[in-house]
């Protein structure tokens, strides 16, 4: 079971949901690299065995920050064969996240910049406080966004506004998020963890396979074609058919009652 490190707050909520909380207050829940082998551990470790956890809410210590990117105060000075070897650590934290199985949700509490930004936007959905800002601002720092970002804020909010946001790098609002479709809901700050997990307990209450199955076939579906898509929606299907799960929730719909899901 995931453990709390010097750098993450890990918490079981309710049995079945991981609560992650970016633990640097001091420096912004900034990325350093042992905040990055932190979470690489942990998603690479729910990758493989999950146990009970269901959903995974991911938020930022404190209320003035989510997560303000790579820690620039760390990569001062680095040669550049340093600031290679780190960022292979920050590539390899990024696809752990990814390719995390279970649902990943946001509550995005502050300031995400960078890193901050395109984490938030290689989770599954994210809710934002009314104080949340965000800001692809690498190309002010002589580089571009290297942990997903080109592809994951182009996905959400499309090509023309990425590239509008990723080139000026410019700052943008907690409205900006919901309106462009990087972000689901805006929260008041004092709500923003309440209606996340209501969101999370949602997901949890419902049949793990099923769900899980649901996310790889919208995410990977939507690399594909429109046939090809359909078709891997169809294999994901098909591995809910013959679960405990699919027999329990059809059984419970007919005897009125709510269904008691086991990831079988």
């Amino acid at each position: 079971m995931p453990q709390s490190t010097d750098t993450l707050n890990v918490a079981i909520i309710d049995d079945h949901i991981l609560s992650v909380t970016l633990d640097r207050p001091e420096a912004s829940n900034a990325f350093n690299t042992q905040m990055a082998w932190d979470l690489i551990s942990l998603f690479e470790e729910l990758a493989v065995a999950p146990d009970n956890l269901r959903v995974v809410v991911i938020t930022g210590a404190g209320d003035r920050a989510f997560c303000a990117g790579g820690d620039l105060k760390e990569r001062n000075g680095m040669t550049d064969r340093e600031w290679f070897a780190q960022h292979l650590v920050y590539e390899r934290m990024v696809r752990a996240v990814v390719g995390c199985p279970l649902p990943l949700i946001g509550a995005i509490n502050g300031a995400a910049y960078g890193g901050g930004c395109e984490l938030a936007a290689a989770l599954d959905f994210i809710y934002v406080s009314e104080t949340a800002r965000f800001a692809q601002t690498e190309t002010r720092l002589g580089i571009i966004p290297g942990a997903g970002g080109t592809q994951n804020l182009a996905r959400a909010v499309g090509e023309k506004r990425a590239m509008e946001l990723i080139l000026s790098g410019a700052v943008f609002s907690a409205e900006d998020a919901v309106a462009w479709g990087l972000a689901n809901a805006i929260c008041k700050p004092d709500e923003l963890m309440d209606a996340t997990l209501r969101a999370a307990r949602a997901i949890a209450n419902n049949a793990p396979i099923a769900v899980r199955q649901a996310k790889q076939a919208i995410h990977k579906g939507l690399q594909m074609g429109l046939l090809d898509g359909m078709a891997f929606e169809i294999e994901a299907y098909n591995r809910t058919v013959s679960t405990a799960d699919r027999r329990e929730g059809v059984l419970a719909f007919n005897e009125k009652r709510k269904a008691i899901f086991k990831g079988e």
